[in-house]
């Protein structure tokens, strides 16, 4: 896939791409995964293949597998890391800044992916579809406790409005819905184009919403910050929809209120245990539908991480630069 995207974006004389396996099973690959997000490159061994691989590599493209401090030294020709996705958790991106490498993400890979299954979340709650087909296949005949919540004439609350939220807009314009979003780094024209209405608070996007959705990046900033406080302003109608990052909300919080039904519903692909141990509480939850962090996994967002890298790549061949590197500035790139 990469090889085809690379001859496509730079040509046929590119130059030799070698490849290395992440080993591991895909379970052993999700714990090293979850491992680097909480804490970061070095929470994840890195293979002696890869370390003898990158020694003459002037370009490394990878998805999640870990770019520590000793991968980057171990590969003393390095211009640049090629992160085939947005979170650049297994980055040292620090390290490289150091060595003179550039970190590329790739923003957008997966928003259409996201949004879609945010909007399938939102359906699944509001109408029971997976307890109601739960509940068939095990021999019943459930209908939901009353009658469904249309999406159509509600109002959907974005907590951010990137590259997903964006994406999510656009996908629900046609259901006629009121859409308001919190998101102070984006510009008020950005906001509009999207037929969206922005709000200056977290807290009106909890009090006016049917659906709240999560859309932040994780940062510094963002850790936890959507807990108590904010679940309490929800009607009790109301449903919570997260495909971001478990880690921007107190999940403690959101069991509490969902456990005390104090709102209708969640929707949740991101979780701060992958997967759920088998005595997880959530499981017994019944007004929460839980898929397994899925959202980004299609094979239109496989293809389009792979033109988006090559491009990439294709840049600094031809302008010994990538201004779309996080730290192109502190390089000179810009």
């Amino acid at each position: 896939m990469y090889v085809d995207a690379l001859a496509e974006a730079c040509g046929p004389d590119f130059g030799p791409v070698s490849g290395v396996e992440w080993p591991g099973s895909k379970a052993e690959q999700h714990a090293a995964q979850q491992a680097m997000e909480w804490r970061g490159p070095e929470a994840a061994t890195v293979s002696g293949e890869l370390l003898e691989a990158v020694g003459e590599a002037e370009v490394l493209a990878v998805h999640f597998a870990p770019v520590s401090r000793a991968v980057l030294r171990a590969a003393p020709a390095l211009r640049a890391v090629c992160v085939a996705r947005a979170g650049l958790e297994n980055v040292d991106v620090a390290a490289a800044t150091a060595l003179g490498v550039g970190v590329v993400p790739v923003h957008g890979r997966n928003a259409t992916a996201v949004a879609e299954l945010a909007v399938g979340l939102m359906l699944a709650e509001a109408r029971d579809i997976a307890r109601v087909d739960a509940s068939v296949k095990a021999g019943g005949w459930q209908k939901p406790p009353g009658p469904g919540r249309e999406i159509g004439g509600s109002t959907v609350g974005m907590v951010g409005f990137g590259q997903v939220g964006r994406a999510f807009a656009t996908v629900l314009r046609g259901f006629g819905s009121r859409l308001i979003a919190y998101d102070p780094y984006v510009t008020d024209a950005v906001v509009s184009r999207y037929s969206v209405t922005r709000v200056d608070s977290l807290d009106t996007v909890f009090r006016e919403s049917d659906f709240v959705q999560v859309f932040a990046r994780l940062t510094a900033e963002t850790e936890c910050f959507l807990g108590a406080a904010q679940f309490a302003l929800m009607k009790p109608t109301a449903y919570f929809v997260n495909t971001a990052r478990s880690r921007l909300i107190d999940t403690s919080a959101l069991y509490d209120t969902l456990a005390a039904r104090r709102i209708a519903g969640a929707g949740l692909d991101v979780h701060d245990q992958e997967p759920l141990p088998a005595d997880s509480p959530w499981r017994r939850l019944d007004n929460v539908t839980i898929t397994t962090h899925f959202a980004g996994d299609t094979t239109t967002t496989s293809l389009r991480s792979a033109r988006l890298v090559a491009e990439a790549i294709a840049e600094l061949a031809a302008t010994n630069r990538c201004v779309s590197a996080v730290n192109a500035r502190e390089l000179g790139w810009v």
